[in-house]
């Protein structure tokens, strides 16, 4: 995952904090069991949220216990339990995280290199859950041929991620899938690519890489690209809350909610806002 999916902090309860703080390192224990230690090191909170939205759909309850991890070597910590459901959100994680690298590389992007640190972590992703791999190369070789044609139709631009999370989800969730479910997955993968393209905005034009929102408005700073459309980048992403609040009502839920509805509700949007604040014109005057 790309990092962008966090809480609301302080409107999320302390109950709901440490379950999100748990989640997180069961998911890195998980990681090094299905994928090696090397891929431990691509864990974003991202999958903690992913790990709190599957368990609960799936009306499967986390153990939380606490013990010692390599970075708090001195005092245990509470730790989600590793389980089938984790591994194979590890296995997401590793692919996305290899693949996003291949892409890097692509795009002359320095930090490509690193992919050779997941090679082995890939391999046993594709070993335990070849579909879910599968999945993933797939839709990532969509969205970049794509990206190699000068896509410059948001909508269309993000539909091979959107894909991606919508197919992945229906693998994840299994019998538990609904259309509700799969529409929700869909919209945070639309809203992936999308926090991707703001977040890389000036760097991309600057680079001369593949930029979406650039190729659709046309404007060398991300500040003048949302200040001069406006009412067309509204529109996008308040369509995007509609749906995901829409879809989030008919999901049915077994275990406390209040994490994942936090961080749909409340920190997708809050992330969205941070990320379309910039004036590149004061960092070319510094």
């Amino acid at each position: 995952m790309f990092g962008y999916i966090n809480p609301d902090t302080p409107y999320l309860f302390i109950k709901d904090e440490k379950l999100y703080n748990a989640l997180y390192c069961g998911m890195c224990k998980s990681i090094g069991k299905g994928c090696g230690q090397r891929a431990r090191a691509a864990l974003t909170y991202d999958m903690a949220f992913m790990s709190a939205l599957v368990h609960n759909i799936r009306f499967e309850d986390v153990q939380i216990k606490k013990a010692h991890c390599a970075i708090h070597p001195f005092k245990k910590r509470p730790v989600a339990g590793t389980d089938e459901t984790s591994v194979l959100l590890g296995c997401i994680n590793t692919a996305l995280a290899y693949y996003k690298l291949c892409d890097d590389k692509a795009d002359g992007d320095s930090k490509g290199v690193f992919r050779h640190f997941f090679k082995r972590g890939l391999l046993r992703a594709a070993k335990k859950h070849p579909q879910a791999v599968g999945i993933i190369k797939a839709q990532l070789e969509k969205q970049s041929e794509l990206e190699r044609r000068g896509c410059a139709v948001i909508d269309e631009a993000c539909e091979p991620t959107a894909e991606m999370m919508q197919k992945l989800s229906v693998y994840a969730l299994k019998e538990f899938s609904t259309a509700e479910t799969q529409a929700l997955f869909y919209d945070l993968g639309k809203w992936i690519y999308l926090a991707d393209a703001l977040d890389d905005y000036d760097k991309d034009v600057k680079k001369h890489r593949y930029n979406v929102l650039y190729n659709a408005f046309g404007e060398k700073c991300k500040a003048d690209a949302v200040a001069k459309n406006t009412e067309e980048i509204t529109y996008i992403f308040d369509s995007l809350f509609a749906d995901m609040r829409k879809n989030l009502a008919n999901i049915k839920f077994r275990y406390n909610r209040d994490l994942t509805d936090n961080i749909i509700l409340r920190g997708i949007p809050l992330k969205t806002r941070s990320l379309l604040k910039c004036d590149c014109r004061k960092k070319q005057g510094k």
